[in-house]
């Protein structure tokens, strides 16, 4: 087993995980953007829609969703905890019975037979975690879809930004009184930050060069027990579209989640989003912008791609 997924086992099992993913879209604003998006699409896109795979599905987000429009629905992750959360959410909104969960990781799909699923899903990244297998995983992916396919990868362009902005988080935080661990690591750790903040353009130009963040300090981290942040290789647009188009995906499309969020303080998002009216207003204009294929790269974290699989 490779480090990347050894990585990634640990950890997405740590015990607090389930409750912590539950929680994002009452946490981060950029965690709501991006989710209302990928709804709108799915929502869209389930026509003829009546078996779903969703590979990395976390606490349920998307598998009860789909669940609840009456979707049969596979909820395939890494993690027992998410799962475990995830199964107490479905039950409570009664749809249970339309879910199979599986424990596994992504990158063993081989119990799935070709075109198994009408829509096949894969979203907050988890591909780009299964480094350096991640063509392969996409490969894996299209061969068990029958119809339709709509995955998130990281994004190289959106990710660029962060080796200038160690606060970034901290434009995102929807309460930041709140008890979530990290968001108090952001908002007690700001001004230590941007005081020992140093723009390296060779770290820049690396990470444009071979698209990873993270590498050895990770490997030596998880080596002396620890549970450090998943090794991720991120996508160009272009890449990610090739990619699909050579694996027979027809009609590709990308947008960036989070574009037009990112360029709007901290106090304006927070502002937005405690209003209703403003909040659903924001949410839709942006989903026109992130959509528009010019900025599909910036988004806030991830590159989101859905195209059509045909069949012979």
């Amino acid at each position: 087993m490779d480090y990347s997924r050894k990585i990634s086992e640990r950890l997405w099992n740590l015990p607090d995980k389930g409750e912590l993913e539950s929680r994002r879209e009452e946490t981060y604003i950029d965690d709501i953007v991006q989710k209302s998006h990928i709804e709108r699409e799915l929502l869209s896109s389930l026509d003829g829609i009546k078996t779903v795979f969703d590979g990395g599905a976390g606490c349920g987000r998307f598998s009860i969703l789909l669940a609840k429009c009456g979707c049969e629905v596979t909820h395939f992750d890494i993690s027992q905890p998410m799962i475990d959360k995830a199964k107490e959410l479905a039950e409570r909104e009664g749809v249970l019975d339309r879910i199979t969960f599986v424990k596994g990781a992504l990158e063993e799909l081989g119990r799935f037979g070709n075109r198994a699923f009408d829509l096949v899903v894969s979203f907050d990244a988890p591909i780009s975690y299964t480094y350096p297998r991640q063509e392969q995983v996409i490969g894996e992916l299209v061969r068990i879809c029958g119809k339709r396919i709509m995955i998130s990868v990281s994004s190289r362009l959106g990710y660029l930004p962060y080796l200038s902005n160690p606060i970034q988080k901290n434009q995102f935080i929807l309460d930041e009184g709140c008890d979530d661990p990290f968001v108090q690591w952001c908002v007690s750790g700001r001004a230590d930050a941007v005081k020992a903040f140093r723009f390296e353009k060779e770290r820049a130009e690396k990470l444009w060069a071979d698209g990873l963040m993270g590498g050895d300090e990770e490997i030596a981290e998880y080596e002396r027990g620890g549970a450090p942040w998943c090794i991720t290789y991120t996508f160009m647009p272009d890449e990610l579209k090739g990619t699909l188009e050579r694996l027979g995906v027809k009609d590709v499309q990308l947008a960036g989640p989070g574009a037009y969020a990112r360029t709007i303080p901290h106090e304006l998002l927070v502002k937005i989003m405690k209003d209703p009216a403003q909040r659903a207003g924001f949410l839709d204009f942006s989903y026109r912008f992130d959509s528009n294929p010019f900025v599909c790269g910036l988004g806030k974290d991830n590159l989101l791609a859905k195209g059509e699989v045909t069949t012979l």
